[in-house]
């Protein structure tokens, strides 16, 4: 796979650029709804995508070698499906061919997003704990894009 193609798996969802916290214990990951300082919380899409890296140290780049171990991305995520041997869903743009059916699906963090990590500490991560990242919404889960 070119890394075109690699990059195309990404459905522009965001959740992958939430804050998330991990229970040192017992290794559960929690997602919250504060954002990477990069996150676009309207577009879906990091500000700065070329140069992440350099202003967010400790943002992970994805890869065929690290997709499969990392237990904090969100079970929509195309290149966790795709490691896994598993079919996109029909709203990954791949499939539909529109960039908007990850929105329509209600998979993304538009309008999700609280605030960034700027403007929210970590000690007040933990008040800022959601469910939703790691769960698939219903409409998301159906089979094929359903007629309004």
């Amino acid at each position: 796979m070119s890394g075109d193609e690699w990059e195309s798996l990404c459905d522009g969802c965001g959740r992958c650029c939430l804050n998330k916290l991990e229970e040192e214990d017992t290794g559960d990951i929690y997602f919250t709804h504060v954002g990477c300082k990069l996150l676009d919380g309207a577009t879906c899409a990091c500000k700065d995508y070329t140069n992440r890296s350099d202003k967010v140290p400790d943002c992970v780049r994805l890869t065929p070698a690290n997709v499969r171990t990392l237990n904090w991305l969100p079970p929509s995520c195309g290149y966790k499906l795709v490691a896994e041997g598993r079919d996109l869903y029909w709203w990954h743009p791949l499939v539909s061919g529109d960039p908007d059916t990850v929105h329509e699906a209600g998979v993304s963090v538009r309008g999700r997003v609280e605030g960034s990590e700027e403007q929210i500490p970590d000690e007040e991560l933990e008040n800022h704990i959601v469910q939703w990242p790691a769960q698939l919404p219903k409409r998301a889960r159906l089979k094929r894009r359903p007629k309004d």
